[in-house]
């Protein structure tokens, strides 16, 4: 059985309004993706069985919880294919720190299957697969940097530049993205703004309120990156980053960071590593 190798990579939400509620309990959000450099990897491999296994993955989450397996059977089930896949999972993105890392993986199982399955989906029905798995599936699936609306399904790609350098801390909590939106106490009017106001004010994040009361390390991570930068908190949590125009200003802080966080320096992208290596198996 061939095995194939695919990236996974995280996202940072550069700004995340909320600008209402829906009536099925969804929020109605702005927000911007960076995608960055910071990946997890898969192996994939082919089965003429049917079976879907995972042969390596994340500690403490169950085979059956696991969104790459669940993206495999989604997208067996939508294409009605006999064949099955292992998957291998290997994680550097950490689980509930805000940085898509699940959905990311989920994306990439989608998009390498399609293609070693041969099934040939377009990019709107793998999109679709995804949204029934995540929010933020579909923006990992399309591969590209975006300005997001709705539910995080309304996408517009947008070019961010790859020469911008990020540093993520990861405080160790995990912040489940259900207790923030479910927060009282949550901000769900924000004004509508565009991509050109983004632009011109920087944004915000509406959800940082919340996560600073209920996880203090979070906080914590924010007040001590503002030390050193202009500091944002991505998603509902837990890491947190700063933008820099230069590697090595990002590595001189990293090196600054408490022991007891992890910490990242990662690039900007504009497209996915995905989408390149979907173009080199299909020559392979």
């Amino acid at each position: 059985m061939s095995v194939q190798r695919w990236s996974a990579p995280a996202k940072l939400n550069l700004m995340l309004h909320i600008v209402g509620r829906r009536a099925d309990g969804y929020h109605e959000l702005q927000t911007v993706f960076q995608l960055v450099d910071l990946c997890d990897s898969l192996e994939i491999g082919v089965r003429q069985d049917g079976v879907i296994s995972r042969t390596g993955g994340p500690t403490g989450v169950a085979e059956a919880d696991d969104l790459t397996v669940r993206a495999a059977r989604a997208l067996q089930a939508a294409a009605g294919t006999r064949l099955g896949a292992d998957i291998t999972l290997r994680k550097r993105i950490p689980v509930g720190g805000g940085l898509g890392g699940g959905s990311s993986d989920a994306a990439t199982v989608l998009l390498a299957l399609n293609q070693m399955w041969q099934i040939d989906l377009d990019s709107a029905e793998i999109a679709a697969i995804g949204a029934q798995l995540g929010a933020d599936v579909p923006v990992f699936s399309q591969g590209r940097s975006a300005w997001a609306e709705g539910v995080g399904e309304k996408l517009t790609p947008v070019a961010l530049g790859a020469d911008s350098w990020f540093l993520i801390i990861f405080p160790g909590v995990s912040v489940p993205t259900a207790t923030v939106f479910q927060a009282p106490e949550l901000t769900r009017n924000s004004p509508p703004t565009t991509m050109r106001g983004f632009l011109e004010t920087g944004g915000r994040n509406d959800c940082e309120g919340v996560v600073r009361a209920r996880f203090p390390a979070v906080g914590e991570a924010l007040d001590w990156l503002a030390r050193h930068a202009s500091a944002r908190m991505t998603g509902t949590g837990s890491c947190v980053f700063a933008k820099f125009a230069r590697a090595r200003d990002a590595e001189r802080v990293a090196a600054r960071v408490p022991d007891s966080w992890r910490a990242w320096v990662a690039r900007g992208l504009d497209s996915s590593p995905v989408l390149e290596e979907l173009r080199r198996h299909s020559k392979s």
